[in-house]
C-alpha cells in the first residue's frame, strides 16, 4: 500500500514538473506563473463540481434505504470499518453491470451502482465492489485522480501553445536569452503523450490500492477477485451505450467497448493480475 502512496506522490510530481518546463519555456517566469496558476485554478473548479456532472451524465438517482436496504446495510458496515462517514448512494439505470465512488471528500461522498450489477453478483461479491469503491474514498482518489487529470488536461493545452509558439515565432523567453524553437517543438509533441502515460500509471495504481484497501476492510480478497472477473466478461459482451469514455476511470472496470490501442492505453490494471494479487492477500 505504502508504495503505491509513494508512485502516485511521485508522478504528480512529474507531470507538475513537465507543466512548469513548458511554461518557463514559453514565457519565462512570467510564463511558468501562468501555468502554475491555471492549473491551481482548474484543480480547483474540478474538485467541487466534477462529482455532480457524473451523476447527471450517467442519469444516477439517489438509492433510498426502501429500494435496496441490504445494500444500505452493507455501505454502512463497511463505512464503519473504513472509519468514515457512510456514502451517499445513488443508482445507475442501466444493465451494465459497474459501480463507481465520486465526490470531493469523504463526508460528500457518493458511491454509485448500476443495476445490472446488482442482479449479477452474489452478496459478498458486491459487499466486495462495495469495499473497493470505499477504499477509493478512504484513500481520497477522487482528488488525486481530478490533479491527475487537470494537470495532464493543462500540460496538452500549454504544450499545443508551445507549438504554435515556436512555428509562428511568438516565444518569448526573454529571461533566458532566447528559446531554442526546435527543442520547444519536440517538447510541445511529446509533453502531452508523457503526460497521458504518468495520468494512466496513477490511475492504476490508484485501483491496485482501492483493491488491497476494500478487501483489508472485509478481511478477504476472494469476493472482490470474483466480482471483477464476473464483471469484465459481462462488460466486454454488455458495454455502455452512454457517457464518456474520458470518465472510465471512476468505474471499477472499464465500461466501455475497448479496441486494442484503449486495452494498451487503459486506466485499469489487467484483471486478471488484479484478481491474482487479491487471491494471494493474507489476513
Amino acid at each position: 500500500m505504502f508504495l503505491n502512496q509513494l508512485k502516485t506522490v511521485v508522478l504528480l510530481g512529474l507531470l507538475t514538473g513537465i507543466l512548469l518546463v513548458i511554461g518557463g519555456l514559453i514565457g519565462g517566469r512570467a510564463g511558468l506563473t501562468i501555468a502554475f496558476v491555471f492549473a491551481i485554478l482548474m484543480n480547483f473548479g474540478m474538485y467541487f463540481y466534477s462529482h455532480k456532472l457524473v451523476l447527471v451524465m450517467y442519469r444516477a438517482k439517489p438509492l433510498s434505504k426502501k429500494q435496496a436496504p441490504k445494500i444500505h446495510q452493507m455501505v454502512e458496515e463497511i463505512a464503519k470499518e473504513a472509519g468514515i462517514p457512510k456514502p451517499k448512494l445513488y443508482m445507475v439505470p442501466t444493465q451494465t453491470s459497474n459501480a463507481f465512488a465520486t465526490g470531493p471528500s469523504p463526508k460528500k461522498a457518493v458511491v454509485a451502482v448500476t443495476e445490472g450489477i446488482v442482479k449479477l453478483l452474489t452478496y459478498d461479491e458486491l459487499k466486495g465492489v462495495l469495499a473497493h469503491e470505499i477504499g477509493h474514498v478512504k484513500n481520497r482518489d477522487m482528488l488525486v485522480s481530478t490533479i491527475a487529470a487537470a494537470l495532464a488536461s493543462v500540460i496538452s493545452y500549454v504544450a499545443f501553445m508551445a507549438r504554435w509558439a515556436a512555428i509562428f515565432g511568438g516565444v518569448g523567453g526573454r529571461d533566458r536569452g532566447g528559446t531554442n524553437i526546435v527543442g520547444l517543438i519536440v517538447i510541445g509533441i511529446l509533453a502531452p503523450i508523457a503526460a497521458l502515460i504518468i495520468r494512466l500509471a496513477i490511475s492504476r495504481s490508484r485501483e491496485y490500492l482501492a483493491d488491497s484497501t476494500g478487501a483489508k476492510f472485509l478481511k478477504n480478497g476472494v469476493p472482490l477477485a470474483r466480482a471483477l472477473e464476473k464483471l469484465e466478461s459481462d462488460n466486454r459482451s454488455h458495454p455502455l451505450r452512454f457517457g464518456s469514455p474520458s470518465t472510465s476511470s471512476l468505474f471499477i472496470v472499464n465500461p466501455f467497448r475497448a479496441n486494442t490501442l484503449v486495452r494498451l492505453l487503459s486506466t485499469h490494471p489487467p484483471i486478471p493480475e488484479r484478481a491474482k494479487r487479491l487471491r494471494s492477500m493474507k489476513f
